[in-house]
């Protein structure tokens, strides 16, 4: 390329962008805190008004007009799953401040045990009247959105944003824009980013976008001009050469790898064969492991990664488990071949070869951290088959992990969790501190006694503040018996009699287990 022509381009693009063009003004232009660090730089920040009276165009483009439609104000009410699936009230946020919620949701644990987390799941993702004071700083809305993405729910969080509108904010595109990276739809993402005149993207992301479509020359002109406007930095500029041209690099050593790495510097890595190793990533990464061009074990570790934490569901795992026959042994490998075994026994309704088959399957997902996903799918079917001994015992501890626990109460030997499970505090029963606690808030009455500051916000109808607030009780990695009465009283009286009875017996087995 010619300097006049670079020249030529330089002064083009100028003259068409009409917005700060260095990453760090996405930074300075402020926004809405987020819990997510590793978003790409896809779209730029708005220009930054000048001094009061000063009329000075920075820009021979057109002045952005801001606009908000009425529909974008209900943003922060959006959801996927409706009332009757939810069972959650209209009017669940009630008068608490939607900055408030947001910090709520914002500080729910990781350690929430799976019922609990598939409760908050099901908050996160319903549809709902907005916050009272819901306007078009979206911030209950991103922050479900960022906690969908930090346990690595992309479909769900790609589902909730495209419900919404991707382009009904900036920050709201952005994370859809990283979510379809994740996911392998860049494609798509690309093409939105073209047809959306009111989104102007990142160097980074046209240059990306640009090479996604085959169109070379453009992708090498608009490295050059960044590179001119200092756009990017060295070792972006350096990265985006590599994946425009590999070949001119091969023995220059690869630039090191940025933290936090984006999902669109994580993609251009991958596309070179550098990309990072899966457990210095977030979860959400793992997603662009499981597509049909990776190796089985690394789609199968991916996909442990993410049912551990709540991002995919066990079904998705086992059906992976289920595709082929083990490559080797040892690992992954022994979890795939017990599972298959002891599936092929429950297909064909052996009850004598599943109470061989199921304990080693048990053993081994136990030890991965995957009994709770096992039990979640195979529960229900092994507590109807005639099972004994160590296979029986499996079998009700499995079906006390499901929904399903109230209807096989009879033929739980334990007395504590038959009571739990019909929703029976049997005090008398328990042996430690915190079964104590779990029984007591199932006692006659127990749900009516919450603690002063909690029995307030359920009288104002702070519903959803409570219920993230005994949510977070419950996700304390050493469970505060008190602590853990309250929260179970707390969605009782709210009327989530299945949610706490699953979480209750999901606490006490755990314990039993530790």
């Amino acid at each position: 390329m010619t300097t006049d022509m670079r020249i030529c381009a330089l002064l083009a693009v100028c003259m068409t962008l009409g917005a700060p063009v260095r990453a760090q003004d996405a930074q300075a232009a402020g926004g809405p805190m987020s819990a997510i660090d590793w978003l790409s730089d896809v779209i730029q920040a708005p220009v930054a008004p000048g001094p009061e009276g000063d009329d000075i165009a920075r820009s021979a483009a057109p002045e952005r007009i801001e606009v908000a439609p009425l529909g974008q104000m209900a943003i922060d009410g959006v959801g996927l799953l409706p009332r009757n699936v939810t069972g959650l009230p209209r009017d669940f946020w009630g008068p608490t401040p939607a900055e408030t919620l947001a910090t709520l949701v914002r500080a729910q644990s990781p350690d929430l045990i799976p019922p609990a987390r598939r409760f908050l799941k099901r908050i996160l993702l319903a549809e709902l009247d907005p916050p009272v004071d819901a306007d078009v700083s979206h911030v209950l809305f991103l922050a479900r959105l960022d906690a969908l993405l930090e346990i690595g729910a992309l479909e769900d969080a790609q589902a909730l944003v495209e419900r919404a509108g991707v382009t009904a904010d900036p920050d709201v595109f952005r994370r859809w824009f990283d979510i379809s990276l994740l996911r392998r739809t860049e494609n798509r993402a690309c093409a939105t980013l073209r047809a959306t005149p009111d989104v102007a993207p990142t160097f980074s992301a046209r240059i990306f976008c640009l090479a996604r479509n085959r169109d070379w020359p453009a992708a090498a002109l608009s490295l050059e001009t960044a590179r001119a406007l200092g756009a990017l930095t060295p070792v972006e500029a350096d990265l985006m050469a590599r994946f425009l041209d590999p070949d001119l690099f091969e023995e220059d050593p690869f630039p090191p790898v940025q933290r936090p790495i984006t999902p669109l510097d994580y993609r251009m890595r991958a596309a070179l064969g550098e990309a990072p190793a899966p457990a210095t990533l977030p979860l959400a990464f793992n997603h662009a492991l499981l597509g049909r061009t990776q190796g089985w074990k690394t789609r199968l570790e991916a996909a442990e990664r993410l049912t551990r934490s709540g991002g995919i569901t066990p079904r998705e795992l086992f059906a992976l488990y289920l595709e082929r026959e083990p490559a080797a042994s040892g690992g992954v490998w022994d979890r795939v071949d017990a599972l298959q075994q002891f599936d092929i026994a429950l297909l064909a309704n052996d009850a004598d070869r599943v109470a061989r088959t199921m304990p080693e399957a048990a053993r081994v997902l136990r030890r991965a951290g995957l009994f709770d996903a096992f039990a979640s799918v195979y529960g229900l079917r092994v507590a109807r088959l005639d099972l004994e001994g160590d296979a029986g015992r499996l079998a009700r501890e499995m079906v006390t992990l499901t929904p399903e626990a109230e209807a096989f109460a009879d033929m739980l030997t334990n007395p504590l969790h038959a009571a739990l499970a019909r929703g029976k505090g049997a005090v008398a029963l328990a042996n430690t501190p915190l079964e104590t606690a779990v029984a007591s808030a199932f006692a006659e009455g127990q749900s009516q006694q919450l603690p002063s500051p909690y029995r307030q916000l359920v009288s104002e109808g702070r519903f959803g503040e409570a219920t993230l607030r005994a949510l977070r009780m419950l996700g304390q990695a050493q469970p505060d018996p008190g602590d853990t009465q309250t929260a179970l009283q707390i969605l009782r009286q709210l009327g989530f009699e299945s949610a706490a009875r699953e979480i209750a017996l999901a606490l006490v087995l755990q314990e039993g287990r530790a």
